[in-house]
């Protein structure tokens, strides 16, 4: 087991700055132009394939990262350099954390690297489980999958929304229901392979910030997958909604019990992760204020030397630290098995969330009437940190799990 450490080791420091290096060179300088395109940034995504950044390889090892840092340690670099470039670039992770949490050892052999195709050929994932009913409210998902027996295929029909690369990516991972009666333990997921009929792109969203990243509805009509395209299989499921029947039948749920479902167990593994570029894009709102607060003069003086000014930053970056930390700890916990008892990783995408909003506001007030045009990337890093309080989790459903949890009372 990894020792918990305050200090990134030598490797990690490498590709860090390595990370850092394509984030400030080839991120930064694209990043208002896709902002004001509202598009895809193709290139920047296959400038980092060629350099392995985008590729299943290099998040394998920061996965499997023994200290558990490796992940959040690229998060915060990639955000840092630009918000919506940085999730049109790890986007496909979400996917890919879908199959790795649920999926048998064959499924994540076949279909994760089909999400990140090769230098040559560049491939999109899309993780769908939001639907224009059921955001935070997963029982009320609507999308349904019926098992067809005799030809050992699954029948998708629904309407998915907010789905990063959806209807553009090759691979779509889809949660749907599968005994309504079961609620949020009647769910489970299914990969659609490239070109499957009857899966369609929806409205593409025009939205506040990370305008780089396409978001876009994914309507499922008919949709025919093979049995072996449900993540964990069939027997695992017919188990799974066996004990959850059996359970109906009791007075409730036993105390402490905790029942995942599908959708819910691939948030809880990418929280931290999602913390980390809220503290990446803070940090990066942050080092502006900051380099601003040093060179520009007012009243014979730079601006740093208000106290008024002063103080600000002294709380930007205590809160920056402190965010990073809570990530960090979540991040390590989850790689070496510890439980998240007081819903820790829950904890750190909440208070990093918040602190990116709170952070970036404060940056555009130092700059003034500069800090509100485009003129200065500290309105862009504003608009774009208003999703990490809302997507995987709004800040009140982070309160309600950790409250939850506190309680031991069940988190459906």
């Amino acid at each position: 087991m990894a020792e918990f450490t305050m200090e990134l080791n030598d490797e990690q420091k490498e590709v860090r700055d390595w990370i850092h290096g394509f984030a400030a060179d080839v991120m930064r300088p694209a990043a208002a132009e896709w902002d004001e395109r509202e598009e895809t940034p193709w290139p920047v995504i296959q400038e980092a394939a060629k350099i392995g950044l985008y590729s299943l390889d290099f998040y394998a090892q920061q996965f499997f990262d023994p200290t558990g840092l490796g992940i959040p340690m690229a998060m915060e670099e990639l955000f840092w350099g630009d918000a919506g470039i940085g999730l049109s670039i790890v986007g496909t992770g979400l996917a890919a954390v879908g199959v790795l949490a649920n999926g048998t050892e064959e499924q994540i052999g076949t279909w994760v690297p089909q999400m990140y195709g090769d230098v040559d050929a560049v491939k999109l994932a899309a993780f769908c489980s939001s639907e224009p009913d059921a955001g935070s409210d997963v029982a009320a998902m609507r999308t349904r999958a019926v098992y067809d027996e005799a030809k050992d295929e699954w029948v998708l029909n629904g309407t998915k929304t907010w789905a990063t690369n959806g209807g553009i990516a090759n691979v779509h991972v889809v949660v749907a229901v599968v005994d309504p009666e079961a609620g949020s333990k009647g769910h489970a997921s299914f990969i659609v392979p490239p070109n499957t009929p009857g899966l369609s792109q929806g409205q593409k969203f025009k939205k506040h910030g990370i305008r780089a990243s396409h978001t876009a509805e994914v309507v499922l009509e008919n949709v025919r997958v093979p049995g072996h395209c449900l993540l964990g299989g069939k027997a695992k499921l017919d188990e799974r909604l066996a004990r959850a029947r059996e359970n109906a039948k009791k007075d409730g749920e036993k105390d402490g019990e905790r029942v995942k479902n599908a959708a819910m167990a691939t948030f809880e593994a990418s929280r931290p992760a999602v913390g980390a570029m809220a503290v990446g894009t803070a940090r990066a709102a942050y080092e502006e204020a900051l380099e601003y607060a040093r060179t520009r003069s007012q009243f014979g003086r730079p601006i740093i030397d208000n106290q008024g000014v002063a103080f600000q930053l002294a709380d930007m970056r205590t809160q920056i630290d402190a965010a990073r930390l809570l990530v960090w700890r979540a991040s390590w916990m989850a790689v070496t098995g510890k439980p998240f008892t007081s819903a820790e990783g829950s904890m750190s995408k909440l208070f990093a969330s918040e602190v990116a909003k709170k952070v970036t506001a404060q940056a555009v007030q130092i700059l003034g009437g500069n800090g509100f045009t485009r003129e200065y990337p500290v309105e862009r890093m504003h608009r774009d940190a208003a999703i990490y309080t809302i997507f995987e989790g709004t800040s009140e459903i982070q309160r309600l799990v950790i409250a939850r949890t506190l309680s031991g009372m069940p988190i459906r």
